[in-house]
């Protein structure tokens, strides 16, 4: 395991030597680099339409998005299965596992558009700034 981890610390060392960002992996730590990288766009727009490699990531995710979303639709049809036979149940049994479908606990939220309609000057002595961040929205053509 030490081995593994001084190789990939020479990996990354020589990234750094040639001033080379590493390849995207799709680790959370690679999404925070990027969103650090390149906090704001410039309104332009990049024309990867002749670049094949490029279009054919764009391919493959649009495919990955699909599976993804048949994958999610079956998970819940399975998962509502299994509801469906618990009914009023709290939890069951199988073989390799089991499942628990409690009632959560009720909370207290605040009505923050009825506050601020019965007293409008909080919004200005309270009012918080977040920053937007980048969203990354997918338009397949048709």
């Amino acid at each position: 395991m030490i081995e593994r981890l001084i190789e990939l610390e020479r990996q990354f060392w020589r990234f750094v030597e040639l001033d080379q960002a590493p390849p995207a992996d799709g680790s959370d730590s690679a999404d925070v680099a990027l969103r650090c990288l390149y906090p704001q766009d410039n309104g332009k727009t990049l024309d990867l339409s002749r670049d094949s490699e490029m279009s054919q990531t764009f391919t493959d995710l649009l495919a990955v998005r699909q599976l993804l979303t048949s994958q999610n639709q079956l998970e819940s049809q399975l998962k509502q299965r299994i509801q469906q036979r618990l009914g009023d149940m709290t939890k069951a049994l199988f073989e390799t596992g089991e499942v628990s479908w409690k009632r959560s606990k009720d909370k207290t939220d605040l009505d923050i558009d009825r506050l601020l309609k019965d007293q409008p000057d909080l919004l200005q002595r309270y009012c918080l700034t977040k920053p937007g961040s980048r969203r990354f929205l997918i338009n397949a053509s048709t």
